[in-house]
Formats: structure tokens, sequence, C-alpha cells
């Protein structure tokens, strides 16, 4: 899942067997040592290159391989993984032209439509060059392809007149399930058609456009439309560009969590939310029966806001992940926080306190309210100040089987008779913005808010 940062040239009429200007990996060699091309994808693929007089891409043939594999074994749910960003081959990023091609794959080719027609598909071109000339061709799909749930078109360097094409092709698309913008620009004028098309789409159950440049018009709208949407469960809107410090998108927000009961999962990253803004957002859950996932990271909430959120966690029974990650609530907070975990909630699987300037005191406090809590079971506590009272409490809880390995972000060790705490690759979406080089790229370790919660079949 790479992006290659050269363009591709129409390289014209280049079968796969001949020999290209830098090395060929071993899987290239394979792909292209026939004189012909193999059946299905790949030879649909190679057929409208050599038409188009486009490039053959030697990384594009191989992943089709492995879809026609799939295809040949009766697998259901099959994706298209074009990932810019793998980092286990040479990759050369798919550009507009070669997104065309892809298009017409999965647009016209009656074998795929044959073999996936009654099952549901995706296609991820994250990291890629796709940008406003190749999300064109996206929105055409979106407007024909009706076996399409998954749509993944993160960091393509798509601004707002592209994000105003895929609005309006989902307008009409009764099919997509999940769709990821994450990281283009499309600004405040394309959140404002996203939108709109959450007024008239009502199919898709999970939107991301965190990172997107949205400002705060297409915030409120989206907050707006969502009190009558009955259809998303998942909303990601982190990162808007935001000024003034009145913080008026927890204000909208918190009054659509009143009106909503279908919102499962809401992500609010770098909302600058303070300790008003958490008010607004505890005020909301008061009323609210659907929200389960909260991601509340990296803003500036501080012990006054767990005060809120304390009170919050007495009563409400939905609330299964918080995300508190990168603010600073301080041992004082962590004590709010642990006395209701321990004596009031039993509804809350996962806590992320990670580098919340939380001292001794405070992350002893939680470690003794999941003695008590039997449904807490992931908790996640890096970057804070571990004392040596700190290391022993978290040691004894992973050893005697009450947190599992798998489900905290830290493992002890003992050096010369004294315990200490290592960090490990776990937490709520380690792998949001990528995935690693080995091992399972969904493991429920590693991305457990979405394995508690999940929304979608995809992350």
């Amino acid at each position: 899942m790479q992006r290659s940062p050269q363009q591709a040239g129409p390289e014209s009429r280049t079968p796969p067997s001949a020999p290209s200007t830098t090395p060929t990996p071993a899987w290239a060699a394979a792909d292209c040592s026939a004189a012909e091309p193999i059946g299905g994808l790949q030879e649909y693929y190679y057929e409208l290159c050599m038409e188009k007089s486009q490039e053959i891409k030697p990384f594009i043939l191989h992943i089709l391989q492995e879809v026609d594999e799939e295809i040949e074994k009766g697998l259901v749910g099959i994706t298209l993984n074009v990932a810019g960003n793998c980092h286990l081959m040479p990759v050369e990023r798919v550009t507009g032209e070669d997104f065309w091609i892809l298009c017409r794959i999965l647009k016209n080719n009656p074998y795929i439509n044959a073999s996936i027609h009654l099952c549901s598909s995706g296609l991820d071109v994250r990291y890629n060059l796709i940008s406003d000339v190749g999300v064109s061709y996206a929105a055409k799909l979106l407007q024909k392809q009706h076996n399409l749930i998954y749509l993944n078109l993160m960091f393509n360097d798509i601004g707002p007149e592209g994000g105003e094409l895929i609005a309006k092709a989902l307008h009409k698309n009764t099919t997509l399930k999940h769709l990821r913008m994450t990281g283009n620009k499309i600004e405040n004028k394309g959140g404002m058609f996203f939108a709109a098309m959450l007024q008239i789409n009502s199919s898709l159950e999970k939107l991301d456009v965190g990172d997107c440049d949205l400002g705060m018009q297409s915030v409120i709208a989206f907050a707006t439309v969502l009190t009558q949407n009955q259809t998303i469960k998942g909303l990601n809107l982190n990162r808007p560009i935001l000024y003034g410090e009145q913080e008026e998108s927890t204000v909208h927000l918190g009054h659509m969590l009143k009106e909503n009961q279908c919102l499962v999962e809401l992500h609010m990253c770098k909302h600058d939310i303070k300790n008003c803004g958490m008010k607004q957002l505890c005020d909301a859950l008061y009323l609210n029966r659907s929200l389960r996932y909260l991601d509340v990271s990296c803003n500036k909430i501080t012990q006054d806001g767990m005060v809120c959120l304390a009170n919050v966690l007495k009563s409400n029974t939905t609330l299964e992940v918080i995300d508190l990650s990168f603010n600073r609530i301080e041992n004082a907070g962590a004590n709010y926080l642990s006395d209701a975990l321990a004596s009031h909630n039993r509804t809350l699987k996962a806590l992320s306190v990670v580098s919340n300037n939380i001292e001794g005191e405070g992350l002893v406090a939680l470690s003794q309210s999941m003695k008590t809590n039997p449904t807490l079971s992931n908790i996640y506590i890096w970057g804070n100040k571990f004392d040596e009272a700190t290391r022993v409490a978290y040691s004894d809880l992973i050893h005697m089987g009450r947190l599992k390995s798998d489900n905290t972000d830290v493992e002890p060790f003992v050096v010369d008779g004294h315990v200490y705490l290592a960090e490990v690759s776990n937490g709520l979406k380690r792998h949001y913005y990528w995935t690693p080089g080995y091992g399972e790229a969904c493991s429920p370790s590693s991305n457990a808010g979405f394995t508690l919660v999940p929304v979608g079949q995809y992350l």
C-alpha cells in the first residue's frame, strides 16, 4: 500500500514480457514471463493498456493476478487493493490515467461482474496520485457499478472540485456503504457538497472526511444534516480548520447528538476542544442512546472536563470506547474517571489516556478500577509518567490475567529486580493512517476501537 513518487508516462505498447529500465522484481518477472497474459482481469487490463497505448504496470498486473485467484477460489467480498504505500514490493503510484483503466475493469468487464455480482466488493487506492482528473472516473464508477460497497481514496491529491464530483455521484448511488476521503484537501466547499449529499443518500453508513481541511461552515452543515439522517453510523471529522475560541463545532455536534439516535462512532480529533466544549458534548451524551465510540483525542481537555465525563459515565449505558489520548487530564482527571469506572459504569470496554501528563497516583487509580470493573478490558497508558507503583500495578494486572497483553500498550519486564514497562504497538487505531510491513494489517490488538465497535465491513 504505497505511493511511488513518479508518474507513469505513456510507454507505448510495451508488453508484459519486455525488459524495463529498472530491475524487475521476482513477482513482476513471473507475471511478465508469459508470451500472452493470463485470462481474467489481467487479460482485460493488458488489452485496455494496449488499446490506449498506456504503460503496463507490473504492480497492477500482480494485484489483478491475486484477484483472479480469489475469484477462481469462489471467494466473496473481494477488494481490489492497489494502495500506493506498500513497502513489501516496488510500487509505482496509480495516476488518473491508470485509474481510468481500473474503473473500466470494474465497470465494464463481464467476467468480474459475473463473479462478484452476488457479493460485495471494494476498491482501495489510498496513497496514490489520482487527483481531480482520476476522481471523475471514480464518480462515474459509483453511478454505474452496483456491487461496490467500499471505496478508499485517502491521500490522493483530490481537491474541492473532485470532492464535488464524488458527493454528487452519491446522490443516486444506493450501494456504497463506506467512503474514506481522508487527507484530500476538499476544504469547506467540498465539505458542503458532502453534507448536502447526506440529505439525499440513504445507503452510506460510514464517512471519513478527516484531515480534509473542512471549515466551520461545513462542520456545522454535517451536524445539522445528521439531526435528520438515519443511515450514517460512523463519521470522522478530524482536524477541521477552525478559527476563534468559542468552540462552535462542539456546540453544534452536541446538539446533533441530542437528536440523532443512529450514530455509533464519532471522531472529533484536533477540534481544539476545551473543558467548555467537553461539557457541551457530555450534556448531549445524557440524552444520546446510540453512540458507542467517542474519539476526542488531540484536544485541550483537562481535569475539569473529566468531571463532566465521569458524571456521564455514571449513568450512560451505551459508550464502549473512549479515546482521550493527547489531552491533559493529569492525576485529578484520572481519579475522576477511575471513581466512575470502579463504582458505577459497567459498559465501557476500552479507554485510552495516552500522553495525558498522568503520574503514578492517577495511573494506579485506573489500574485499581479494573479490579472491581469486570467490563473494562482495554486500557492504553503509554506517554505518561510511570513510577515504581505504576509499573508494579500494571505488571500485576497482566500477570494475573485481568489485563490481556493484547489489550494494552505496555509490557512489563524486570531488570535487577525492578519492574519496567516497555511500549508495544497496540491501541485503538494504530493503523488508521498506515499498515505494517508485516503481520496482520487489521489486527484486533492494533485497531481495538474498530474491533470492539465494528461499523461497516472495513476500517
